[in-house]
């Protein structure tokens, strides 16, 4: 895996995101965040105390926000 999704359930956003990555063939670790507080704790200080999901991490330790699958790609090319 190059990257981990943290999410929740419930996200719309994640949802579809999640859903753009199967269709293009990359696979990620995801953890919800309600189910591991540790995975929150880090969403929070990667996005200046906030929740924001989805947070992907990568293996380089680089993170994007909320990206779009195009930027998940781009990222994955340069790892």
């Amino acid at each position: 895996m190059s990257f981990i999704m943290y999410s929740t359930p419930w996200c719309g956003y994640c949802k579809r995101l999640k859903r753009q990555l199967n269709d293009l063939g990359i696979t990620f670790e995801e953890i919800n965040i309600e189910e591991f507080p540790d995975g929150a704790a880090l969403i929070e200080k990667i996005n200046n105390g906030n929740q924001v999901v989805p947070t992907l991490v990568f293996s380089d330790g680089s993170s994007l926000t909320n990206p779009s699958a195009i930027a998940v790609q781009e990222r994955l090319a340069t790892l």
